[in-house]
């Protein structure tokens, strides 16, 4: 791919990220028993992910120089489009093949620096805050009986895994939030985990890094020294000759 196909490639990165893991609760759904309406949001799934994949090959087809060799290279993403759209029931059990590009999340690799940064840490918490709020009022809307600061205190108790037990999800709908839930909190402490370890690693890295400059410093005023008394001995030498 030239400069051009490999820009568009990664501005379309986050939003196949996305569809991608949305393919998780598309295969959980199709593969229970929840009825209505999990199995329409199933279906609107199913069709989202499968023309995001396609749009993305005919994207990638439009803009590459060289459209056989890009075919050639990706394999993968040319055969879940093909194999895999909603329409043809008979190849259902070949979705299945969508699961497999989850192997883009392993790019993820590249930001995870910046990731557990004191600024991803932000970002991260103020993340952690919504789903808190957000999941506890959900949970309060989906469990009956239950108050909005009853769900908050069910999702912080969730987020943190300490799981109580004194309020638990009764539907469906409530264990698939206390998933996401936990995740989004078990990722919260990953990253906050991985930020202080950071820190203390960056810190670590200036002590040497001075030190090593010190040293450096040192042993540079150390042949100056002998370049000084190199210059005094060969004066004696040539004064003494001259003499």
């Amino acid at each position: 791919m030239d400069e051009r196909s490999e820009r568009i490639e990664r501005r379309l990165e986050p939003l196949i990220i996305v569809v991608t893991l949305l393919v998780i609760p598309v295969v959980i759904i199709e593969g229970s028993d929840y009825g209505d309406p999990w199995e329409g949001i199933s279906v609107v799934l199913n069709w989202f992910t499968w023309l995001v994949f396609l749009a993305e090959m005919v994207v990638m087809l439009a803009v590459v120089p060289n459209r056989r060799r890009w075919v050639r290279e990706h394999p993968l993403d040319v055969a879940i489009v093909v194999l895999t759209p909603p329409f043809l029931t008979a190849l259902a059990p070949v979705r299945l093949l969508r699961l497999l590009r989850l192997l883009r999340l392993l790019r993820l690799a590249r930001i995870a620096r910046r990731l557990f940064s004191l600024e991803g840490l932000r970002y991260s918490a103020l993340l952690a805050t919504l789903t808190a709020i957000g999941g506890g009022a959900a949970f309060a809307t989906l469990e009956e009986g239950h108050s909005t600061a009853d769900g908050i205190y069910w999702s912080l108790s969730t987020m943190t895994t300490v799981g109580y037990g004194d309020l638990s999800p009764e539907t469906a709908a409530g264990r698939i939030l206390a998933v996401a839930v936990m995740l989004v909190g078990i990722g919260f402490v990953a990253v906050l985990t991985g930020a202080i370890a950071q820190r203390f690693l960056v810190t670590e890295e200036t002590q040497a890094e001075e030190r090593a400059v010190d040293s450096d410093a040192a042993i540079l005023s150390q042949l100056r020294g002998l370049r000084t008394q190199l210059d005094e001995v060969e004066a004696a030498i040539r004064a003494r000759r001259s003499g």
